[in-house]
């Protein structure tokens, strides 16, 4: 084995520090969440729908102000890409590369972001809909009735697209993990490997690891507004 080599494999097989862990907490939970949300609709067990809507509320409001003050990679500054880095990493994905990304690739971030927006979506039109039986939701006392069953259809819809997204999700996770990506590890462990990611590491001088103490607030706030909401 070449000193190259030999210098690439240990490379590769070094650990870095890539999710903090408000983040791995907020992924892992919201799978969860989004999970029971969308078998309890399809039961009918109404009770358990909201209840899981509001915690995914909650994380939502969570994860839109972490992506603004949390970890280096957690932050939409750090995989909200432009056209230019988009269609760049497709064209090297086309010709059969998958380049190692610390956190996010450029691809992979807008899918994160639709993913977030489509459950804010989710989230925001369930608490003014109804089912037109029993169940509405806290808000519905707010609005009239037709745009109520507007909101409904919204929420209904939407749900639909969301399977999508988590079918493209979960087949990308597949993807990259045959490729050698290590992306499920990651997210439960925090530390990922790869060539190149030296110079990607020292590309930002914000902490990867964010702060826990602003975590921990954010996330009291969030689950407060959630639950003044339902209890509105």
């Amino acid at each position: 084995m070449s000193d190259q080599t030999a210098s690439n494999a240990s490379k590769s097989a070094e650990k870095v520090y890539v999710w903090d862990v408000p983040t791995r907490l907020f992924h892992w939970s919201l799978v969860i969440a989004v999970t029971t949300s969308l078998i309890s609709a399809e039961l009918g067990s109404m009770t358990i729908h909201m209840l899981s809507g509001h915690v995914v509320l909650a994380l939502v409001l969570f994860r839109l102000v972490w992506g603004v003050i949390g970890g280096r990679h957690a932050r939409f500054a750090s995989f909200i890409k432009g056209p230019v880095h988009v269609l760049s990493y497709a064209k090297r994905m086309l010709a059969g590369e998958t380049p190692p990304h610390l956190g996010h690739n450029p691809m992979g971030g807008w899918s994160v972001a639709a993913l977030i927006s489509l459950l804010a979506l989710q989230a925001g039109t369930g608490l003014f809909a109804n089912d037109d039986i029993l169940t509405e939701g806290p808000l519905v006392p707010l609005i009239s009735k037709s745009t109520s069953n507007f909101l409904s259809f919204i929420h209904d819809l939407s749900s639909k697209g969301l399977y999508t997204l988590i079918a493209l999700h979960l087949a990308a996770v597949a993807f990259y993990t045959v490729k050698g990506h290590p992306i499920i590890a990651a997210m439960i462990t925090g530390e990922t490997s790869g060539l190149n990611r030296e110079a990607q590491a020292k590309s930002s001088g914000v902490s990867v690891r964010g702060s826990s103490i602003a975590a921990i607030v954010v996330i009291l706030i969030a689950a407060s507004i959630a639950y003044a909401i339902k209890t509105y």
